[in-house]
Parts: C-alpha cells; structure tokens; sequence
C-alpha cells in the first residue's frame, strides 16, 4: 500500500516515537523511508528585538542540530536493519518544508510526531503537525509523544 514514507525529525522524543512507527510500517509495507529536518533559514529569535546572533552562525548551529537530529534517527532505523536516506531542508515555513519534500519525492505516506516544540515557541508558531495535516496531498499518520 505505502511505497515510500516521509519521517520529519526534529530530535525531540515525540520524532523518535514517530520513527520507530515509520519502521513498523515501512517493514509492514516495504516501504522507503526518507528521514527530513527543516530548518528555518530565517528564524524569529525573540519577542521585541533583535539578538546579537549572526546568520551564519544560526546556520552554521541549526544544521549541526538537524544532522544530530537526523544521525539520531537512522540509527535507530539502522538498529532494527533497515536503511534510509536523509535530508535537510531549508525553509521558513516549517510545514512548507516537509510538505515540499513530500512532493517532491512523491511520498504516500508522512509519519510524524503530535508535536515538537513546547512553550511559547509552540504557542507563537503553531503547531507545524496541524498545518501538515491541513495541507497534505498524502495520508498523515499522526504518532503522539
């Protein structure tokens, strides 16, 4: 049924539960799995002003974080003897990012965690799983943290 699964990861727990589902499925199906972390290429970095903190340097850490991310999640696909490819994307919208990569790689399936980001950030950004889920061409299985 599902040929090819799109795993967003953002290092959180709530991800790493969304990737253990993916494999279920994956194996269930034969499916491939791809792996996506976005990055936000220009970040909103506060509330009021502006910080001292460059854009390379924010890119230069947000990749280092993504490739942590994504390093995190093969493994354990690797763990349970499967493959996958990887994939950082850059993007300011988030949710345009991974739905983006869906089409481009014709995925059938997007397998991603409830939820990521906590707090204010959450609170200020919106949940990018509720807006995937609004805009998606392609089935959404939704993995609670």
């Amino acid at each position: 049924m599902f040929k090819h699964i799109l795993v967003p990861v953002d290092g959180s727990s709530t991800a790493a539960n969304a990737v253990e589902k993916a494999i279920d499925q994956a194996r269930a199906f034969g499916a491939k799995l791809t792996l996506v972390t976005v990055i936000d290429n220009y970040p909103f970095t506060g509330v009021g002003g502006d910080f001292a903190y460059g854009q390379v340097e924010y890119l230069a850490a947000a990749t280092a974080n993504a490739n942590s991310a994504l390093e995190n999640a093969a493994a354990a696909i690797q763990a349970q003897g499967m493959n996958c490819d990887k994939r950082v994307i850059e993007e300011h919208v988030i949710h345009e990012g991974i739905l983006d990569t869906a089409r481009e790689l014709g995925v059938d399936l997007i397998v991603m965690g409830s939820h990521g980001r906590h707090g204010l950030e959450k609170l200020l950004l919106g949940s990018v799983t509720t807006r995937v889920l609004g805009r998606s061409p392609v089935p959404v299985l939704v993995v609670r943290g």
